[in-house]
Protein backbone atom coordinates (compact mmCIF):
# COMPACT_ATOMS: atom_id res chain seq x y z
CA UNK A 1 0.00 0.00 0.00
CA UNK A 2 1.15 3.11 -0.78
CA UNK A 3 0.43 4.92 2.60
CA UNK A 4 2.35 2.53 4.60
CA UNK A 5 5.11 3.79 6.68
CA UNK A 6 7.49 2.76 5.04
CA UNK A 7 6.49 3.82 1.55
CA UNK A 8 6.22 7.05 2.98
CA UNK A 9 9.40 6.98 4.31
CA UNK A 10 11.13 6.02 1.07
CA UNK A 11 8.71 8.89 -0.65
CA UNK A 12 9.94 11.35 2.02
CA UNK A 13 13.89 10.51 0.32
CA UNK A 14 12.76 11.65 -2.88
CA UNK A 15 10.64 14.71 -1.18
CA UNK A 16 13.99 15.69 0.15
CA UNK A 17 16.08 16.07 -2.79
CA UNK A 18 14.22 19.88 -4.09
CA UNK A 19 14.69 21.16 -0.08
CA UNK A 20 18.37 19.99 -0.11
CA UNK A 21 19.67 20.85 -3.17
CA UNK A 22 17.75 24.25 -2.31
CA UNK A 23 19.66 24.50 1.25
CA UNK A 24 23.17 23.87 -0.90
CA UNK A 25 22.00 26.64 -3.33
CA UNK A 26 21.73 29.22 -0.97
CA UNK A 27 26.05 29.11 -0.25
CA UNK A 28 26.05 30.02 2.87
CA UNK A 29 27.41 28.27 6.00
CA UNK A 30 24.00 27.71 7.86
CA UNK A 31 22.38 26.78 4.38
CA UNK A 32 25.08 24.29 3.70
CA UNK A 33 24.49 22.55 7.53
CA UNK A 34 20.92 22.43 6.73
CA UNK A 35 21.46 21.08 3.67
CA UNK A 36 23.62 18.34 5.36
CA UNK A 37 20.97 17.96 7.80
CA UNK A 38 18.32 17.25 5.36
CA UNK A 39 20.49 14.17 3.42
CA UNK A 40 21.63 12.70 6.88
CA UNK A 41 18.08 12.46 7.64
CA UNK A 42 16.92 11.00 4.22
CA UNK A 43 19.67 8.47 5.12
CA UNK A 44 18.60 7.17 7.78
CA UNK A 45 15.20 6.63 6.20
CA UNK A 46 16.69 4.26 4.41
CA UNK A 47 17.18 1.54 7.13
CA UNK A 48 14.19 2.21 9.02
CA UNK A 49 11.96 1.66 6.12
CA UNK A 50 13.10 -1.68 5.52
CA UNK A 51 13.81 -2.34 9.11
CA UNK A 52 10.22 -1.26 9.73
CA UNK A 53 8.56 -3.42 6.75
CA UNK A 54 10.05 -6.66 7.71
CA UNK A 55 9.02 -6.06 11.64
CA UNK A 56 5.63 -5.57 10.51
CA UNK A 57 5.12 -7.69 7.38
CA UNK A 58 4.63 -4.41 5.40
CA UNK A 59 6.55 -5.51 2.70
CA UNK A 60 4.85 -4.38 -1.04
CA UNK A 61 5.93 -4.46 -4.49
CA UNK A 62 6.14 -0.54 -4.48
CA UNK A 63 8.27 -0.73 -1.97
CA UNK A 64 10.46 -2.59 -3.61
CA UNK A 65 10.53 -0.73 -6.59
CA UNK A 66 10.40 2.45 -5.34
CA UNK A 67 13.38 1.80 -2.56
CA UNK A 68 16.36 1.80 -4.81
CA UNK A 69 14.95 4.33 -6.96
CA UNK A 70 14.96 6.51 -4.00
CA UNK A 71 18.41 5.67 -3.09
CA UNK A 72 19.97 6.52 -6.32
CA UNK A 73 18.09 9.51 -6.79
CA UNK A 74 19.02 10.79 -3.37
CA UNK A 75 22.99 10.15 -4.74
CA UNK A 76 23.04 11.31 -7.92
CA UNK A 77 21.66 14.60 -6.76
CA UNK A 78 23.58 15.42 -4.03
CA UNK A 79 27.07 14.61 -6.38
CA UNK A 80 25.42 16.49 -8.85
CA UNK A 81 24.68 19.59 -6.68
CA UNK A 82 28.30 19.52 -5.23
CA UNK A 83 29.77 19.18 -8.64
CA UNK A 84 27.87 21.89 -10.26
CA UNK A 85 28.48 24.43 -7.44
CA UNK A 86 31.89 23.84 -7.24
CA UNK A 87 32.29 21.83 -4.24
CA UNK A 88 34.51 19.63 -5.51
CA UNK A 89 37.90 19.60 -5.98
CA UNK A 90 39.10 18.36 -9.88
CA UNK A 91 40.77 15.26 -8.02
CA UNK A 92 36.67 14.72 -6.21
CA UNK A 93 35.24 14.17 -9.50
CA UNK A 94 36.89 11.47 -10.66
CA UNK A 95 35.09 9.11 -7.53
CA UNK A 96 31.91 10.78 -8.07
CA UNK A 97 32.14 9.75 -11.77
CA UNK A 98 32.75 6.41 -10.76
CA UNK A 99 29.82 5.95 -8.36
CA UNK A 100 27.39 7.68 -10.61
CA UNK A 101 28.43 5.30 -13.45
CA UNK A 102 28.40 2.02 -10.86
CA UNK A 103 24.66 3.60 -9.70
CA UNK A 104 23.54 3.18 -13.68
CA UNK A 105 25.66 -0.17 -14.19
CA UNK A 106 23.20 -1.78 -10.88
CA UNK A 107 20.44 -0.58 -12.19
CA UNK A 108 20.86 -2.04 -15.61
CA UNK A 109 21.96 -5.29 -13.63
CA UNK A 110 18.74 -5.21 -11.72
CA UNK A 111 16.63 -3.71 -14.93
CA UNK A 112 18.04 -7.39 -16.35
CA UNK A 113 17.60 -10.01 -13.44
CA UNK A 114 14.38 -8.79 -12.51
CA UNK A 115 13.29 -10.06 -15.35
CA UNK A 116 14.08 -13.86 -14.93
CA UNK A 117 13.36 -13.16 -11.17
CA UNK A 118 16.44 -13.59 -9.49
CA UNK A 119 17.77 -11.72 -6.21
CA UNK A 120 21.38 -11.23 -5.51
CA UNK A 121 21.81 -10.81 -1.76
CA UNK A 122 22.94 -7.48 0.00
CA UNK A 123 27.16 -8.09 0.35
CA UNK A 124 28.28 -6.99 3.92
CA UNK A 125 30.59 -4.98 2.03
CA UNK A 126 27.66 -2.96 0.11
CA UNK A 127 26.88 -1.95 3.09
CA UNK A 128 29.93 -0.39 4.02
CA UNK A 129 30.15 1.10 0.55
CA UNK A 130 26.66 2.50 1.55
CA UNK A 131 27.53 3.93 4.74
CA UNK A 132 30.96 5.66 3.92
CA UNK A 133 29.31 6.74 0.55
CA UNK A 134 26.52 8.83 2.63
CA UNK A 135 28.61 10.29 5.10
CA UNK A 136 31.03 11.23 2.44
CA UNK A 137 28.33 13.24 1.27
CA UNK A 138 26.90 14.59 4.11
CA UNK A 139 30.03 15.83 4.78
CA UNK A 140 30.69 17.23 1.64
CA UNK A 141 27.45 19.28 1.28
CA UNK A 142 28.32 20.76 4.85
CA UNK A 143 31.76 21.64 3.86
CA UNK A 144 34.32 23.94 5.29
CA UNK A 145 31.56 26.75 5.47
CA UNK A 146 29.16 24.83 7.26
CA UNK A 147 31.29 23.19 9.71
CA UNK A 148 31.86 26.15 11.96
CA UNK A 149 27.95 26.17 12.72
CA UNK A 150 28.79 23.19 14.70
CA UNK A 151 31.90 24.41 16.30
CA UNK A 152 34.10 22.16 13.64
CA UNK A 153 35.48 25.04 11.53
CA UNK A 154 39.38 23.66 12.94
CA UNK A 155 38.59 21.15 10.57
CA UNK A 156 39.48 20.54 6.87
CA UNK A 157 36.17 18.98 6.57
CA UNK A 158 36.04 19.15 3.09
CA UNK A 159 39.40 17.17 2.55
CA UNK A 160 37.87 13.98 5.22
CA UNK A 161 34.68 14.36 2.61
CA UNK A 162 36.76 13.89 -0.18
CA UNK A 163 39.24 11.37 1.35
CA UNK A 164 35.72 9.05 2.54
CA UNK A 165 34.30 9.56 -1.32
CA UNK A 166 37.46 8.20 -2.37
CA UNK A 167 36.81 5.52 0.07
CA UNK A 168 33.45 4.78 -1.22
CA UNK A 169 34.47 4.86 -4.85
CA UNK A 170 37.33 2.26 -4.04
CA UNK A 171 34.41 0.39 -2.02
CA UNK A 172 32.28 0.95 -5.06
CA UNK A 173 34.74 -0.73 -8.07
CA UNK A 174 34.84 -3.68 -5.66
CA UNK A 175 30.99 -4.51 -4.87
CA UNK A 176 30.23 -2.88 -8.69
CA UNK A 177 32.52 -6.00 -10.05
CA UNK A 178 30.70 -8.77 -7.78
CA UNK A 179 27.16 -7.86 -9.27
CA UNK A 180 28.68 -7.39 -12.65
CA UNK A 181 30.18 -10.99 -12.58
CA UNK A 182 27.18 -12.46 -11.03
CA UNK A 183 24.76 -11.01 -13.83
CA UNK A 184 27.23 -12.36 -16.25
CA UNK A 185 26.74 -15.84 -15.03
CA UNK A 186 23.19 -15.40 -15.26
CA UNK A 187 23.41 -13.84 -18.47
CA UNK A 188 24.95 -17.17 -19.43
CA UNK A 189 22.64 -18.95 -18.16
CA UNK A 190 19.27 -16.85 -19.77
CA UNK A 191 17.04 -18.50 -22.63
CA UNK A 192 17.76 -16.45 -25.98
CA UNK A 193 15.32 -14.03 -26.73
CA UNK A 194 15.84 -11.77 -23.79
CA UNK A 195 14.57 -11.78 -19.94
CA UNK A 196 11.05 -10.72 -21.47
CA UNK A 197 8.14 -12.50 -20.25
CA UNK A 198 9.00 -16.22 -21.37
CA UNK A 199 12.29 -16.60 -19.11
CA UNK A 200 12.11 -19.17 -16.63
CA UNK A 201 11.08 -18.23 -13.09
CA UNK A 202 12.89 -18.98 -9.99
CA UNK A 203 12.49 -16.91 -6.34
CA UNK A 204 14.80 -15.12 -4.36
CA UNK A 205 15.21 -11.61 -2.33
CA UNK A 206 15.24 -8.86 -5.19
CA UNK A 207 18.50 -7.33 -5.53
CA UNK A 208 19.33 -4.09 -3.29
CA UNK A 209 23.06 -3.45 -3.34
Amino acid sequence: MLTNLPNLLTLSRILAIPVMVALAALRTPLGDMAACVVFGIAGITDYFDGKIARERQLMSAFGRMLDPIADKLLVAAALMALAGMDRLSPWALFPAIVILLREILVSGLREFLAGLRIGLPVTQLAKWKTGVQMGALGTLLAGDSGAPVVGLGFLPVSLIGEIMLWTAAALTLVTGWDYLIAGLRHAGHAPPGGSGGNAPRSTGPALHP
